[in-house]
């Protein structure tokens, strides 16, 4: 053994999903598998529901006329080695509501994150795994800093926009222009 090398072990979806099934992973635990690496998610404090909340009641009226399908904290297949789940992601629509297989990045017209107190993890590492993947528009809402990180037009290097927005400000989904969301409700 001496000179060994270790070498860090990545998992598959599919071994992630299988050791779901044998019972390695519980079903109240709040994991999620990023570039083969199973990571422990923060819990859902009241902030960050009520946030959620307002979110899906916020977006429900495009889901309601047909223009996209809101999905929250639902898998979404990146890569072989990626299935993050997002906070909250608004799809592009489809009768079989995805039943066939977890969306893709191409399905994703707006992807949030809400962090409580984990806003640098969703900046930090989930931003640029998002970007390298090519979902084409992020928000992540940072609760503790009472902001929204809106990330932009992905590349393989992460986002090449990144703005910052306080509570005085708006912003619409790329998707939907027509609709003007203001920061502080968010918060």
């Amino acid at each position: 053994m001496k000179g060994m090398t270790p070498v860090r072990r990545r998992f598959s979806v599919e071994e992630f999903h299988r050791m779901a099934q044998a019972g390695l992973l519980g079903e109240d635990d709040r994991v999620e598998l990023l570039e083969g690496e199973i990571w422990q998610m923060s819990p859902i404090g009241s902030r960050h529901a009520a946030c959620l909340r307002r979110l899906r009641r916020l977006f429900t009226p495009l889901e309601t006329q047909g223009l996209c399908l809101l999905a929250v904290q639902d898998p979404l297949r990146l890569s072989p080695h990626s299935e993050p789940q997002p906070d909250l992601l608004l799809l592009k629509p489809r009768e079989d509501l995805y039943a066939e297989a977890h969306p893709g990045p191409e399905d994703v017209l707006l992807l949030v994150e809400v962090a409580d107190a984990s806003g640098a993890y969703d900046r930090e590492v989930k931003a640029p795994l998002y970007a390298r993947h090519g979902v084409q528009e992020v928000w992540a809402v940072d609760l503790a800093e009472g902001r929204v990180h809106r990330f932009l037009d992905p590349s393989p290097g992460g986002y090449r926009e990144h703005h910052v927005l306080g509570p005085g400000d708006t912003l619409s989904p790329r998707a939907f222009p027509g609709l003007s969301v203001s920061v502080a409700s968010l918060l």
